[in-house]
């Protein structure tokens, strides 16, 4: 049996009052589906680090991250995801989508109203209780 490749990465979970900022996905394998913001976290960096470097990257926008909601352990077909999610806030931009097909602002009754990629619907029962 092959030892499947575990992938960490962080998750941006924007918060506008009681809002939360949601993107589709425009390419690979998960085309369309939504998620939280974020990526892989590289060799040497923290994760927080990680974080502010991948919405740079993705959304033109500096955030500021707050507290972790939760790290999310799911099995995909092809490999193991850890994904550290965090709360997080605009400080400066205006969330440029730059490898997304689109984005929304979402409140607590919207949360199910779009498809989102299995490891991420996890952590909307969790939000839910909380925003």
């Amino acid at each position: 049996m092959t030892e499947r490749k575990t992938v960490n990465v962080v998750a941006a979970i924007i918060r506008e009052e009681d809002r939360i900022f949601a993107t589709q996905r425009g390419y690979g394998e998960f085309k369309n589906g939504w998620e939280f913001p974020g990526g892989k976290i590289e060799q040497g960096e923290t994760p927080v680090t990680a974080l502010k470097r991948e919405i740079m990257e993705e959304l033109d926008t500096e955030i500021e991250v707050g507290e972790l909601i939760d790290t999310i352990e799911y099995d995909y077909p092809d490999f193991h995801l850890t994904m550290h999610c965090y709360w997080s806030f605009v400080k400066s931009g205006s969330l440029e989508l730059k490898e997304h097909k689109a984005a929304k602002w979402l409140s607590k009754k919207q949360l199910y109203s779009v498809e989102w990629l299995p490891a991420d619907i996890t952590l909307i029962e969790k939000i839910e209780r909380i925003i």
